[in-house]
């Protein structure tokens, strides 16, 4: 049934789409309407019935065919160019040579194009990740603190030789030997005592070493190849989860986007620094994060070192199973200790789309996918544990410093647009304009029984009674819900319209943000 309504609803938007083009192509003609819309209305509808069966048959309009950008620009472009062809040889069997040249290739180029931005926008919705924690609003209008202040440095360290165990000074040896003698000193006093006979040190950025480590549960791993040079990070981490023993602890160290950009900055003259920056920052941040461009850098630049935030690192520690236990910049790199407490974590979808779909519970409480645009790092979702433990939240319930969400990400919730995508759900009959607040599965399990028996027979809304009321905790919240719940029964239309201008006026002159 699914199917059919996808087909359907493709054919539609089909037919939409070629008639939009061949009226317009229409109007770009200096005559009017009235000399080549009669003359080529014969030709438009031949082009309609070719169009839409070729698509059909070549499958460009069959659910799960189109998965990825490659198969719609193959089943798009092929099934537009032999529609053009059938159209073009039956334009001459009949001798019809009047029909215009603009508007028969206008019409099918533009409608071409059409489809693929169309597809391209359908495919993201289709692979946003889902993301099952809730993920708690941070405080948009405090001062941003730097990597630094909210790390801090190692400066130059020294060990006395005498204070060292032989452990410890084998230890040592091996990572001076890749990172020099002041950085491994800096290691060592971080691993503070730990390190013992069942430790590895290792320098390697592939999988297949880790595993092949002699068997046995080690108490620590430390791994001096930079992150950034690793090509499947997560791969790695999962296989050293599996040698470590519970509570087991590991070091791993990279070079952070901030240092990356401090050190090319720094390293060439004013004007000429900030050129050289944009051109890396599109080669290492853009090209690889996009779906149509990463074979083009994988296949130019893929063994070179990538760019990595420390909010994504950290993330993918936590992804693997590790609890995050002490951060320090030593040197160029940051350098991080973490703890074995779980086995990594299923990570099946891509965390570098632009668009994420949270699991949400709707009407009758039914499931269904909010989708927003990505405002965080990626990985960031396995981070909310630390971001709470290291800075609790405000009043409010936001997060202090958090330093997931990307400069460009905090744009867009300034301006609202992270929420946009939201508009999808209202088109699907998923949420109204106005009503309570989409939870995850865990935000609902916060609420009481009675309001949690009582929300789940409306539909949620993209404006909830918090912009109305402006709740400061949990217990506020639920009351405000309650109150909206009791009005809306009362008289449905003029309790949405009186939220929704309640709402706006919060919004525009308090500045109001969801929690």
């Amino acid at each position: 049934m699914e199917a059919r309504n996808f087909k359907m609803l493709s054919l539609l938007a089909n037919m939409l789409i070629l008639a939009i083009c061949f009226l317009f192509w229409i109007w770009m003609k200096p005559a009017s309407f009235r000399a080549y819309l009669p003359s080529h209305l014969p030709f438009f509808i031949t082009l309609v019935v070719i169009w839409l069966a070729v698509s059909v048959i070549n499958g460009k309009m069959t659910r799960g065919k189109i998965t990825n950008l490659r198969t719609l620009f193959t089943r798009v472009v092929t099934s537009n160019l032999i529609s053009l062809a059938l159209a073009t040889m039956l334009m001459y069997i009949f001798r019809e040579y009047y029909y215009s040249r603009t508007i028969v290739l206008g019409t099918v180029g533009m409608a071409t194009l059409l489809e693929l931005i169309a597809g391209t926008i359908y495919l993201a919705f289709r692979k946003a990740v889902v993301q099952e924690s809730e993920v708690i609003q941070t405080d948009d209008d405090e001062r941003n603190l730097s990597e630094y202040e909210m790390v801090g440095e190692t400066g130059p360290s020294t060990l006395h030789p005498a204070a060292l165990t032989e452990q410890e000074r084998i230890t040592k040896e091996k990572i001076a030997r890749e990172l020099g003698e002041t950085t491994a000193c800096s290691i060592i006093a971080m691993a503070a005592g730990n390190l013992n006979g069942k430790s590895a040190v290792l320098s390697t950025g592939t999988p297949f070493n880790i595993a092949n480590l002699p068997q046995g549960d080690y108490d620590y791993i430390v791994n001096v190849r930079n992150m950034n040079r690793i090509r499947d990070i997560d791969s790695l981490l999962d296989e050293v989860n599996g040698k470590l023993k519970q509570g087991g602890r590991m070091i791993c160290c990279l070079e952070t986007k901030n240092q990356r950009k401090k050190r090319i900055l720094k390293r060439y003259p004013p004007v000429l620094n900030y050129l050289i920056y944009s051109i890396d920052f599109f080669f290492k941040r853009i090209l690889p994060k996009l779906r149509l461009t990463r074979r083009i850098y994988l296949l130019l630049l893929g063994t070179s070192p990538h760019v990595i935030s420390r909010a994504e690192a950290l993330g993918r520690i936590c992804r693997a199973g590790f609890l995050i236990r002490k951060e320090s910049f030593i040197g160029n790199n940051l350098c991080i200790e973490a703890e074995k407490y779980s086995a990594p974590l299923q990570q099946t979808n891509s965390n570098y789309g632009a668009l994420i779909a949270l699991n949400r519970i709707g009407k009758g409480g039914k499931i269904y996918r909010v989708y927003k645009l990505r405002t965080m790092h990626p990985y960031s979702e396995f981070l909310q544990e630390y971001v709470y433990r290291l800075y609790d939240l405000k009043e409010g319930g936001k997060f202090r410093h958090d330093f997931r969400i990307t400069s460009w990400g905090r744009f867009c919730r300034r301006v609202w647009l992270d929420e946009l995508p939201m508009v999808i759900n209202l088109f699907k009959g998923d949420m109204k304009i106005v009503g309570v607040r989409p939870l995850s599965q865990h935000y609902f399990s916060l609420y009481s029984k009675e309001l949690q028996e009582r929300r789940i027979k409306y539909k949620p809304g993209l404006i909830p009674p918090f912009y109305a009321d402006i709740p400061g905790n949990l217990e506020e919240i639920e009351l405000s819900e309650l109150r909206y719940l009791d009005a809306y029964d009362r008289s449905p239309i003029v309790t949405d319209i009186k939220y929704f201008g309640l709402a706006l006026r919060n919004i525009v002159l308090r500045k109001a943000r969801s929690r």
